[in-house]
């Protein structure tokens, strides 16, 4: 119970101060005629006054609160390396000791996880909402046991109520190191080597060393290995070896004694285009198709073409003397065996051997397949022939052989079951305009084809009359053919009977010799988006495996896939965390990187309280280590020194919840007339009788 006296005044102060004037005018001219009841009347003039302010004894009823001590407790990701979250643990329970021993005193724990996507560690977002909880004249004081890695500093409240104090985890010899990619494009010509910037960096008691291992993987391949030094910006060139999208993997081995592996990788992914592409079409005699596939080849600015074309056999004898058939001779020596590795895609159209170019060009062209080329062939009656390609050198490699047989009626392209899975035929059913009666699409008929025997190795991916195999594909050692066992593709580029897709059959055709990674038959892969990764593994066998998934902590799920159309089978899959991931069955495999490989919270691993320090400072509170042993508990007032060797201190509040409240008046109407009349009576009297 507490009390205290107040005024409540019956009229304004105004008046109540004009009145006091009056009375003590009057009191001096009471004074100056030297009245001897004078001082009666000034005392009854102050009883009046007095009743008019009414004097009060007001009590209060007084709850006594609490102080509040809050606890902010980092529970991200670096908290989880080495021995800290035990650490943790142990300082919040005596924490937890040391506040129950205090009297009147309550603990608020607040406990924080890694930030939304890669956010890092929200400490002050954190203690903002912890004290937009607690009334703030409670709070005593503010602990966070963290490595003082806060990664939201511009949210730090402007000001904090009570002294804050920091206990650091990790251990004084800690030591880490990480790789970093400075700058990586997002696209590369090919052929043209790439220039990317990366750092190998060690943070903390580092031991001294000056080279490390980098090993560097593309599309999960076996990796290349270099020695690199470290705490040095590295410029690595480094060629593509294919179009479309390259994911390269970098990685240092991990090191005894440094806090974490999961800072060792990077995975950048960069997308391989092709500046130009370099076709040389080798044409027989002139059909009606060659202009077909001059003008399908020459309609695309990023093709440079080169047609190398017999316009006059040498049986041909018609008296044009010889140096007027052309202006200059063809380099078919420099095309065919000096610069035939700068070409990505040759095409036979209808050519047969006539003698012109000699078996030692052939074989250079067999050789180029092998080392990785690309050969098509369409082939029309002269592949039925005994002059037929076929039977040269370069028959070693193509996908099938004639039988001499050439049917000459109408019929439809279809795509074969195996077709439907090959990504070089899958959905071409889509580029139709239309349906026929039977559910096949409304294509174009095409009138001539030749019987071919597949080889054992060669894909089917179309066929023609009476289900004949009319488009064959094969890898033979490291190159890849193509045989379309017709000359006739052209009349869907002309419209006839409605036409087809001439153009992105030959755009996928090419686009798979190139070997481009969207057009791989045997391939898995992962889109991200977010935490979210859809797998998709495309295959030519009638069932998809089980997919591993590795965890960037190395824990492993695997799951199953669900077809979404012929060989093709896709799941959708939230991963737990950002970072990297491996994905791999029983024949493929690659990685995927969601958000950064390294997330926020392990590119800094080395506890350290510079980041908070200032803000600690502002507040009179100190840093601590706990390998230097728990902090006790002191009372400090506020504005002094909250800190010392071994000690953290809080700045008792005293605060109260008033329960309830009494007035009472200390002069009663009564009372207050009952005397001002006896005095004024008094003086009355006393004067009289003067």
């Amino acid at each position: 119970m507490i009390g205290s006296v107040i005024l409540d005044p019956l009229v304004p102060s105004a008046v109540l101060y004009g009145l006091a004037v009056l009375a003590a005018v009057g009191l001096a001219i009471a004074i100056w005629r030297r009245l001897v009841g004078w001082g009666l009347r000034a005392l009854a003039a102050i009883v009046i006054l007095g009743a008019i302010a009414n004097p009060s004894l007001q009590q209060e009823d007084r709850a006594e609160l609490s102080d509040i001590v809050i606890a902010v407790i980092d529970e991200s990701a670096s908290q989880r390396i080495d021995e800290r979250e035990q650490q943790t643990a142990e300082a919040l329970a005596q924490l937890q000791a040391d506040v129950s021993r205090r009297a009147n005193t309550e603990l608020r724990v607040v406990s924080l996880s890694d930030g939304d996507g890669d956010a890092g560690t929200e400490l002050m977002s954190a203690l903002s909402e912890a004290l937009a909880e607690e009334p703030r004249a409670r709070i005593a004081g503010m602990v966070m046991i963290t490595d003082g890695r806060a990664h939201d500093m511009p949210a730090a409240p402007a000001a904090l109520p009570a002294p804050l104090h920091v206990l650091l985890t990790g251990q004084p010899d800690d030591w880490d190191r990480r790789l970093v990619v400075r700058n990586a494009p997002a696209f590369a010509i090919l052929g043209e080597p790439v220039s990317l910037t990366l750092r190998v960096e060690d943070q903390g008691a580092a031991p001294d060393t000056q080279l490390i291992e980098l090993s560097i993987a593309i599309d999960g391949d076996a990796p290349l290995t270099f020695q690199v030094p470290v705490n040095e910006d590295i410029e690595l060139p480094i060629d593509l070896p294919h179009g479309g999208m390259n994911v390269m993997q970098f990685s240092t081995p991990v090191a005894e004694g440094e806090l974490t592996d999961r800072n060792n990788e990077a995975v950048i992914q960069i997308n391989g285009v092709r500046d130009r592409l370099r076709v040389l079409l080798v044409s027989g005699e002139p059909h009606a198709g060659e202009r077909t596939w001059r003008n399908l080849l020459k309609s695309d600015s990023s093709v440079d073409l080169v047609h190398f074309t017999i316009l006059r056999p040498p049986e041909k004898q018609d008296g044009v003397p010889v140096n007027e058939l052309s202006l200059i001779a063809f380099p078919t020596r420099e095309l065919f065996l000096e610069k035939i590795e700068e070409f990505d895609l040759i095409i036979f159209d209808r050519y047969k051997r006539r003698g012109i170019l000699p078996s030692a060009y052939i074989e250079s062209i067999r050789d180029y397949v092998t080392n990785g080329g690309a050969v098509l062939v369409s082939a029309g009656p002269d592949y039925a022939s005994a002059d037929s390609i076929y039977r040269s050198p370069l028959g070693d490699v193509l996908p099938g052989g004639p039988t001499a047989r050439v049917y000459e009626e109408g019929f439809t392209p279809a795509i074969t079951d195996l077709g439907q899975r090959h990504p070089v035929t899958e959905g071409l059913e889509t580029f139709a305009t239309g349906t026929n009666e039977d559910g096949t699409p409304a294509w174009g008929r095409w009138f001539r084809q030749i019987e071919v025997i597949p080889s054992p190795d060669a894909d089917v991916v179309m066929s023609g009359v009476d289900g004949q195999p009319l488009l064959m594909l094969e890898r033979v050692e490291e190159g890849r053919v193509a045989l379309i066992a017709s000359d006739h593709s052209w009349l869907w580029d002309r419209g006839f009977e409605g036409g087809g897709p001439q153009l992105e059959l030959l755009r996928r055709l090419a686009h798979w010799m190139m070997k481009e990674p969207e057009l791989e038959e045997e391939t898995l892969w992962a889109e991200p988006n977010g935490l979210t990764m859809r797998i998709i593994r495309r295959t030519l066998n009638d069932t998809a495996g089980e997919v591993t998934i590795i965890h960037p902590d190395g824990t492993e799920t695997i799951v199953t896939l669900d077809e979404v159309s012929p060989g093709r089978y896709e799941l959708l899959w939230e991963a737990p965390e950002i970072g990297l991931y491996r994905l791999r069955d029983s024949e493929t495999e690659t990685v995927i990187a969601l958000g950064p490989s390294a997330p926020r919270e392990f590119e800094q691993t080395i506890a350290t309280g510079d980041v908070l320090a200032d803000l600690v400072a502002g507040t009179n509170g100190g840093i601590m280590t706990l390998t230097d042993g728990q902090p006790s508990l002191r009372d400090v007032r506020a504005g002094r020194p909250a800190f010392g060797r071994g000690w953290i201190g809080l700045t008792p509040r005293d605060a109260y919840r008033t329960a309830d409240v009494s007035v009472t008046p200390l002069l009663p109407a009564w009372l207050a007339l009952l005397l001002a009349g006896l005095l004024v009576i008094g003086a009355w009297l006393r004067e009289g009788r003067r």
